[in-house]
């Protein structure tokens, strides 16, 4: 199942304009090895941005590792990428779209089926138990 977080109002840390961090959910919010949809607010607009939740069982009560992708699948023109499987290929952790099946690398948004396909990644970061994204794409 995937969970969606959706405010009317986004906390912003730092200044109110589209570039600030912003929190977008609880560490509750999130599934471990799965994803989850949010808005984030952009100098372009409103985004959507697919969050995944990687705990390190090595990890000794630290948070593990959190990426935030666009949830934008451009292959089948859908808002799916949270939906999409996580795993490991070629040691990079990847989501699968869940329509056509392409591999995106979680680290940098990368389709390692066509190098010219990429997709835009944000900061994410936990602030104790929020989920924080930069809205600036990097």
């Amino acid at each position: 199942m995937t969970a969606t977080a959706l405010k009317n109002e986004m906390d912003t840390f730092g200044s109110k304009n589209a570039m600030a961090w912003q929190q977008v959910c609880t560490k509750a919010d999130l599934v471990a090895f799965s994803g989850v949809a949010a808005w984030l607010e952009t100098a372009e607009g409103p985004a959507q941005v697919a969050i995944f939740y990687l705990p390190s069982p090595h990890s000794k009560g630290l948070s593990g590792e959190l990426f935030a992708l666009d949830h934008f699948d451009p292959f089948s023109n859908a808002n799916v990428i949270a939906r999409g499987i996580i795993g490991d290929l070629k040691g990079a952790a990847v989501v699968a779209s869940p329509i056509y099946k392409q591999h995106f690398r979680l680290e940098d948004g990368q389709c390692l089926e066509d190098e010219n396909v990429k997709l835009r990644t944000w900061k994410i970061e936990f602030k104790d138990d929020e989920v924080w994204v930069e809205g600036k794409p990097h």
